[in-house]
């Protein structure tokens, strides 16, 4: 084959596999044909909790707000001084008739301060269905409901994506652009070929099953919990499932470094628990097909300026068009947002494989400080 065979391949086959991507996240998210379970079990939710978000009201409230005939909130706070405190002591009060209460201080188990965080409120459940949740995800009235219905025979964990909502700013669309159409696209993919990922956003587990393989301070195993979890279901033979519609995570305004810093923490983590599946992330974004499409264009007299105006709106329609029928984020700002993701992608990567230190909830750490 030529150089022009090579480079005009590469290119017809990237926007083939992004193409084929999107269908499948958009097939695996539509609403579920599933009945929805009988004698749904008792479950503990344990929410850890650090500091104050925008959206920190709305999303503690929805927990209050579930359809589910009985379950119990547990809310882990590390430091008495946490100005959640308030906020979460208020909640409860306001709805006596939820079982809920705050534990607060942490059990240092692992490198994680989140999973240590959690670890006397998993200890303190009351029921064997046991969801660890994220304070700033917020529950429709049929979140535990999905979730159990998501349980199947060969799950080991129940897990869902967070999509991003009620962006404020342009770089809070550039967040829901890597949240959404990116990263909760490829983990619905993922999840299809039979290689379903977990994300920390949403665990649910059967506490019976964990326990077999060393609790939940097994988890600690690797820097996140979410990458522990996975690899800990894999080995005892089972799957992560993901529920069919993922939730929501409002996120308000955010800056270009809460953006970018966020994200060179996601691909180091990445990086250093599943480095063969990140090595080819590189592969996802546009720009690689583009210059491929625009030098095989050139070599047969097409000018650069059509062949990238073809080679992008195949690659970014076909996203825009997910965005609209599973109900993602979209509007005028989307298609720039891609844009500035998609630039920004490979840096991020260079930068997941060159570095080792984050900072997460103020914490500066490095991938080999997370490690138990």
């Amino acid at each position: 084959m030529t150089l022009l065979d090579w480079a005009g391949a590469f290119c017809i086959a990237a926007i083939v596999v992004n193409t084929l991507s999107i269908i499948m996240a958009g097939w695996r998210c539509r609403p579920s044909r599933r009945p929805p379970k009988v004698g749904l079990p008792p479950v503990s939710i344990v929410r850890p909790l650090c500091g104050l978000d925008h959206f920190s009201a709305t999303t503690l409230r929805s927990g209050f707000k579930l359809d589910h005939p009985h379950y119990e909130l547990i809310y882990c706070v590390a430091s008495a001084s946490d100005p959640v405190l308030p906020l979460v002591r208020r909640l409860i009060a306001e709805h006596p008739r939820v079982p809920a209460r705050v534990l607060v201080g942490d059990e240092p188990v692992s490198g994680n301060p989140k999973l240590n965080n959690c670890m006397r409120g998993w200890q303190a459940a009351r029921h064997d269905w046991i969801v660890l949740a994220d304070a700033n995800v917020l529950m429709p009235p049929d979140y535990l409901r999905r979730l159990l219905t998501a349980w199947r025979a060969d799950t080991g964990v129940v897990s869902s994506a967070p999509v991003g909502t009620e962006p404020s700013g342009f770089w809070a669309e550039v967040e829901c652009a890597f949240l959404n159409s990116l990263q909760a696209r490829w983990q619905y993919v993922g999840e299809c070929l039979g290689l379903g990922f977990a994300q920390g956003k949403s665990l649910l587990f059967r506490r019976s099953l964990l326990d077999q393989a060393g609790g939940l301070a097994a988890l600690g195993a690797e820097p996140a919990e979410d990458a522990a979890a996975t690899k800990l279901v894999r080995r005892m033979g089972l799957k992560v499932h993901l529920v069919d519609t993922p939730f929501a995570q409002p996120l308000g305004p955010r800056t270009m470094q809460e953006v970018l810093s966020r994200q060179q923490r996601w691909a180091r983590l990445r990086r250093a628990t599943f480095p063969w599946f990140f090595l080819p992330e590189i592969l996802t974004g546009p720009l690689l097909p583009l210059a491929a499409g625009c030098h095989a264009a050139g070599l047969v007299g097409i000018g650069p300026w059509p062949a990238a105006a073809a080679i992008l709106s195949a690659w970014y329609l076909p996203e825009l068009a997910l965005c609209r029928v599973t109900g993602w984020r979209h509007g005028w700002r989307s298609l720039p947002a891609m844009l500035t993701r998609d630039i920004a992608m490979p840096c991020l990567w260079l930068s997941g494989w060159l570095g080792s230190d984050f900072t997460w909830r103020g914490s500066a750490m490095t991938v080999r400080e997370a490690r138990p």
